[in-house]
């Protein structure tokens, strides 16, 4: 079996993309997490997923919540995709821009593109939990460009 580090490396080549995977709490709390592990599932119905660690403040509230939004960060988003990639903190909301579409769920106004997805299915896979999401609403805004993750690095792409 490949050892850890390798295999962290290895997938290290593969582009991502990087979005904030958020949720409200029926007491209004918000709760929000760095995500770049996410994929679309299917067109009918139409379904995303993400993988969230078995470690993560957020994951409890994410299942818990029921619904979730994924806010698809832009190139000059990097400071954001640090602010929701630290360790649990109460006010990483404090001072954003949000809004609420079908689920209640907060989209950040920065975002490129976003999602607003109920929660459809849940599979545990080894460190991590596979969050799949139906997705009741999404749009995107008129240019801009994606921020990327590549070997442990951010960057951008341009169409």
């Amino acid at each position: 079996m490949i050892e850890e580090t390798r295999f962290r490396q290895t997938m290290g080549h593969f582009v991502t993309g990087v979005a904030v995977a958020a949720t409200r709490l029926p007491d209004g709390t918000l709760v929000g997490l760095t995500c770049n592990s996410l994929a679309s599932v299917s067109l009918d119905p139409p379904l995303v997923l993400f993988c969230v660690d078995h470690k993560a403040a957020s994951r409890a509230a994410l299942l818990e919540s029921g619904a979730f939004s994924l806010s698809l960060l832009a190139r000059e988003d990097e400071a954001l995709s640090r602010r929701f990639a630290t360790e649990f903190a109460d006010d990483r909301f404090e001072g954003l821009a949000i809004r609420e579409e079908v689920t209640g769920s907060p989209v950040l106004e920065a975002a490129l593109a976003w999602l607003d997805c109920s929660l459809w299915k849940t599979v545990e896979a080894g460190d991590h939990t596979v969050i799949f999401g139906r997705v009741e609403a999404g749009g995107f805004r008129d240019g801009g460009e994606p921020l990327v993750y590549f070997r442990g690095r951010y960057g951008t792409v341009s169409p």
